[in-house]
């Protein structure tokens, strides 16, 4: 048993969190923080989880928090840097959830995030938690950096690839659709149900801040030597609340065929408890990992040509998030990673 608390827990992340932790029978929450709500019962916030939290929100304190074997971070992109040296100098060790320490370029993220980065030797320590390329670092890691929702499904749906050289890496395109959660829990007039309900649009298709994180996990995988990935991503905002479906396309090199494809996942993803590697030609549907820590991923070969089509579907705030910090948690403790993830999808 440990105790874990959560730094920035109003947001759907934080949630998402408290609902995971509170049915792991190896943890034991001992606070959660807000600043603007503090001395408020977390059930009185969240409803949902009366009878499963008796928590109260509380201002955030190093030693308190210092107590904790492991402290998550569920706050916005730049808090987490400057609070996380102290905790990682007494010992505590940490899983970020916001964006501070997954990019090791630090004029990169600085550029892309519009902030001085004021922990950069933390970054260039932290590793970077996708448990399917990262899983040995993870599991003695201090601190980790939890991916991104967009970057982790498409990673996952482009990693076998690379990793065996079997696409042309400089032409990559990802549409991405994202449900409204992703976009956090604030009062935007764009994010009001009146603005997306019935409504399907694309948006940074300019460029989007997730990108350098995406290439920079692409790139390294790939074969030393190899042309570096380059990606277009352009992202969507779905009309609903929840779930990532990315359509992935990618040139295949002479040689390579929808069936060497599939069985590259098939290999790669064989041993892999969260990547559901569907038959081909399938269509993996949000709703079916809705809840849940999965991945599922099929593969498509448009009209017999050279592009290969790559389908990857999460739960944003699952896999792209609380779940995932769960798995990373799972290993840096060495505990059955499917601990307190087994749960099959909601549906409807």
């Amino acid at each position: 048993m440990i105790k874990v608390a959560i730094v920035g827990g109003t947001g759907y992340t934080g949630v998402e969190l408290l609902r995971l932790l509170a049915g792991h029978p190896q943890v034991e929450i001992t606070a959660i923080t807000s600043r603007s709500l503090a001395g408020t019962a977390v059930a009185d916030l969240f409803p949902s989880l009366r009878g499963h939290s008796e928590l109260v929100f509380s201002v955030p304190d190093v030693d308190t928090l210092a107590g904790a074997d492991l402290v998550f971070f569920a706050t916005p992109h730049g808090v987490a840097q400057a609070q996380v040296p102290e905790l990682v100098q007494r010992g505590v060790r940490v899983i970020d959830l916001s964006a501070d320490f997954r990019i090791k370029d630090i004029p990169t993220w600085e550029r892309w995030y519009g902030q001085p980065h004021v922990a950069p030797a933390l970054a260039a320590e932290a590793v970077y938690g996708l448990p399917e390329v990262h899983r040995e670092q993870i599991a003695s890691a201090q601190l980790v950096a939890c991916p991104g929702c967009y970057p982790t499904a498409i990673q996952l749906g482009w990693i076998p690839l690379l990793e065996s050289a079997a696409i042309e890496p400089s032409s990559l395109i990802a549409n991405a659709a994202s449900g409204a959660s992703g976009a956090g829990r604030q009062g935007k007039t764009e994010l009001l149900f009146a603005e997306n309900s019935d409504n399907f649009r694309a948006y940074a298709a300019s460029g989007h801040r997730h990108l350098p994180e995406i290439e920079q996990g692409l790139r390294n995988v790939q074969p030393e030597g190899s042309d570096p990935a380059r990606l277009t991503f352009v992202p969507h905002l779905l009309p609903m609340v929840r779930g990532i479906h990315a359509t992935l396309y990618a040139r295949l090199k002479p040689g390579q065929t929808l069936e060497s494809a599939q069985a590259l996942f098939a290999q790669r993803y064989r041993d892999e408890p969260f990547v559901d590697v569907m038959p081909v030609e399938s269509h993996p549907q949000t709703r079916s990992v809705r809840g849940t820590n999965m991945c599922r991923i099929s593969l498509h070969q448009p009209q017999g040509g050279d592009t290969l089509v790559v389908l990857s579907v999460i739960d944003n705030l699952a896999k792209g998030a609380s779940a995932q910090a769960l798995q990373n948690m799972n290993i840096m403790f060495g505990w059955k990673e499917t601990l307190g993830l087994e749960s099959p999808a909601l549906l409807p």
